[in-house]
């Protein structure tokens, strides 16, 4: 199986929903893809059809890798059929139209919790557990295979809408947290699932059919809940009976699904198919033998962990890149706070507009704008095409500034139509720097190697958010009101804006010290930190990583 289950998801944001906070700009595009965002390859046979994101190796390379598409006949059409099925599952697990008005319907007359216990008691919760399965999901996934995860994540989405409708406690809404964390978690079961059922040739396609499935999905639950809500006057327990409804038929399409019957570390079976090129763990001699295809198909424990030494220590070489160090602690820092406001902002909304009339409250308007925007702008930076090298620095302290005052927007206005603007800008600006930070750690590094990297920029990340939040919003912390909260999340951004300003005028004086350098020709390749220098055409380049659509991806040398 040529890409990684790790590299589908823990590099790339998930869908984004109102409780979870994650994006929906990244997910679908097949694992190990290394192409400039919002650009297609030629050399693929199948295309990305619809994918804003989507991203591929080019070159004769791939030509070589990629098996051709299934023949016309029952093959063919049963494949098409796995697609339709697959995807009808990715849009209906997302149709869940009473999640953006979750927290109004705590704090309203149906439960009757206090805005303290919403904000410092219950919502605290997902980001504890949320970093306590984080892990052992990633893990099961694999050595499942994919399918019980996703029979998991529907019981748990399940679960959470049963203790929302006959919960009564605290207890029981911290309960329904953890259950959607693991949901959350569990996401990488069809992000990775999706493309171990189709043909290499295929991935591409397949990306931008799940990718359009899922945005679907998110967006028609939102406008969906806002017509009911503001139209139908339907109250908010019936609108989360309804999503209970979804989420019961989708639990029951998963147990329709195909079970897969290879992964990547725990199933194996064979190194590589026909006409497939081996991945980065095949290409390693350990001096261990290749695992077999078997039914497990386990690995010794001394061959896993001389693999995740050698992985180690190459992770430590391509951390000296300053491109690499950039963009992977942007990930880290600009994740942690994005994520904050999102699990935070409907509570902000509720006090910024305490209405007692459900039919004004529009929550379910802004996480649509916001998710058609976010889709937009992530889309919008596949054509962004500067020296990264150079301008990097700036163009995040530009971003980060913007965030920054749109903090403190949410936090100092009291109108609730500016606050929903701020956030739906928040979210844009945000997902405008995703995909390239996703290519500009992801174009230097293998397909194993992307997959650890942006798995510790993932768990740092959600590290980094857990702390936050039990200093800042915890009752065992500060334990501030949301209010307090977002001006302390403005001063984060603020010092975030400082540093990156910093450091854009380091780089610009070393750049001005040296001299102006010839840009390197668009035909220029980029060469893997995996190759030796000596095989490399050239001094490889200082900064690691060129400007997004200007280079291809140099073919790997087998370790």
């Amino acid at each position: 199986m040529g890409p990684t289950w790790l590299a589908a998801t823990l590099w790339e944001p998930q869908p984004w929903s109102p409780r979870s906070g994650d994006s929906a700009a990244w997910l679908g595009r097949a694992p190990g893809s290394s192409q400039a965002p919002g650009t297609e390859s030629p050399s693929v046979s199948c295309r990305a059809v619809g994918d804003l994101g989507s991203m591929a190796l080019s070159g004769p390379e791939v030509e070589k890798q990629v098996p051709a598409e299934p023949r016309p006949g029952r093959k063919l059409q049963s494949w098409w059929s796995l697609v339709f099925c697959l995807c009808f599952y990715g849009f209906m697990a997302q149709m869940r139209p009473g999640e953006s008005f979750i927290t109004p319907y705590l704090l309203g007359p149906d439960k009757n919790f206090t805005q303290k216990q919403v904000t410092n008691e219950i919502t605290p919760v997902l980001s504890y557990s949320y970093l306590a399965v984080l892990v052992p999901v990633f893990l099961l996934t694999d050595y499942l295979r994919y399918k019980p995860v996703l029979v998991l994540q529907g019981l748990s989405y399940v679960s959470v809408w049963l203790l929302l409708l006959f919960g009564s406690s605290v207890l029981h809404m911290q309960f329904m947290e953890f259950f959607f964390s693991i949901t959350m978690a569990a996401r990488i079961a069809y992000s990775s699932y999706i493309f171990s059922l189709v043909p290499p040739a295929c991935y591409q396609r397949m990306a931008g059919y799940s990718r359009a499935s899922v945005l679907l999905g998110v967006f028609t639950s939102s406008v969906l809940g806002q017509l009911l809500v503001t139209v139908g006057r339907v109250p908010f327990s019936t609108l989360n009976y309804i999503s209970l409804a979804f989420l019961t038929f989708s639990l029951v399409l998963t147990f329709f699904l195909k079970r897969p019957e290879r992964s990547l570390f725990f199933n194996r079976g064979a190194p590589a198919s026909a006409g497939a090129s081996p991945s980065e763990l095949d290409r390693m001699n350990l001096g261990q033998g290749q695992p077999t295809g078997g039914k497990l198909g386990r690995l010794p424990a001394s061959w896993l962990d001389s693999v995740l030494a050698h992985m180690l220590r190459e992770l430590r070489r391509t951390a000296r890149l300053p491109q690499l160090r950039l963009w992977s602690l942007w990930w880290v820092f600009n994740s942690a706070g994005y994520y904050l406001i999102v699990y935070y902002v409907h509570i902000l909304w509720n006090v910024v507009n305490p209405t007692t009339d459900t039919t004004r409250v529009y929550n379910g308007g802004a996480d649509a704008a916001s998710t058609l925007l976010g889709a937009i702008t992530s889309f919008a930076a596949g054509f962004v095409k500067i020296r990264w090298a150079l301008w990097a620095e700036l163009i995040i302290a530009v971003v980060t500034v913007l965030q920054a005052g749109l903090v403190f927007l949410m936090y100092r206005t009291s109108s609730i139509w500016l606050c929903y603007s701020a956030f739906v800008l928040f979210r844009g600006s945000y997902q405008f720097l995703v995909p390239i930070a996703t290519f500009q750690i992801a174009s230097s590094l293998s397909q194993e190697l992307r997959a650890l990297v942006f798995g510790v920029n993932t768990f740092l990340a959600t590290v980094l958010k857990t702390i936050i939040t039990l200093v800042v919003s915890d009752k065992r912390g500060l334990g501030l009101p949301v209010r307090s909260q977002f001006l302390v999340y403005f001063v984060y951004f603020l010092v975030l804006f400082v540093a990156y300003v910093l450091a854009a005028l380091l780089t610009g004086l070393r750049h001005f010290r040296q001299g102006p350098r010839q840009p390197p020709p668009p035909a220029q390749e980029l060469m893997s930190p995996m190759r030796e220098p000596a095989a490399q055409d050239g001094p490889a380049p200082e900064d690691g990583v060129r400007a997004v659509g200007e280079q291809r991806q140099q073919p790997e040398a087998k370790a």
